[in-house]
């Protein structure tokens, strides 16, 4: 059996690293994306240096292990004296880990929309860069939301490696609460459940846009 009395006596610790938990993963969400869209424009853009540089980044980072760019910021930038504290590094780390596959989701949605669509917003006399922002970017996006919001889920799950940077998460502070109470079990169960309260809500919410979206095509 569980021992409750664990998690309530704790409770401000559980609640402390659920704190930064969500924060991390909300900062790295938003950069995430955001990079991951500039990275996949560059995958298709009519320049070969930018798709170049989209492909180096997308397949040298989704062929690395996160916990490997985080390490490398935090303990490497150091030695060319660029310093962060653990939850910035691991932060930083989830936000370009992440990046990497959302830019091959939405280049992949890009790709989806149908070229006339470019052709026609060209005619009109938009430019590339506005064609792109007012016509194929909102479409492609709404073909990925599904893929996106799983690797959403996956950027909260990635979060733990703050734990390895004391970057103040939940993991960080359940090996607090562990080497306080000489309990692994109980505590780190007690983690799970508060990982369980981000990702199934995400989950749900994904599954309900996929549904609403299939409908409507």
């Amino acid at each position: 059996m569980l021992d409750f009395s664990i998690l309530t006596n704790n409770m401000d610790m559980y609640l402390e690293g659920f704190k930064f938990t969500v924060l991390s993963s909300i900062i790295a969400l938003i950069s995430s994306f955001i990079l991951g869209t500039l990275i996949a424009v560059f995958r298709i853009a009519p320049f070969k240096i930018l798709n170049w540089i989209g492909t180096v980044y997308v397949e040298i980072l989704r062929n690395i292990p996160v916990l490997l760019i985080a390490f490398f910021i935090f303990i490497g930038l150091p030695a060319i004296g660029i310093r962060f504290d653990g939850f910035t590094a691991g932060t930083i780390a989830l936000s370009i880990y992440t990046s990497a596959f959302i830019a091959e989701a939405i280049r992949a949605g890009i790709s989806s929309v149908p070229k006339g669509q470019m052709e026609a917003a060209r005619a009109t006399g938009l430019t590339y860069t506005e064609s792109m922002r007012y016509i194929i970017l909102p479409q492609a996006i709404k073909i990925v939301i599904p893929p996106l919001g799983n690797q959403f889920i996956n950027l909260v799950k990635n979060s733990s490696i703050l734990g390895l940077l004391a970057g103040w998460d939940l993991m960080y502070h359940g090996d607090l609460v562990s080497s306080n109470t000489y309990v692994v079990f109980d505590v780190y169960i007690f983690v799970a459940m508060f990982y369980l309260l981000l990702t199934i809500p995400l989950s749900l919410g994904v599954g309900y846009i996929e549904k609403r979206l299939s409908r409507s095509n």
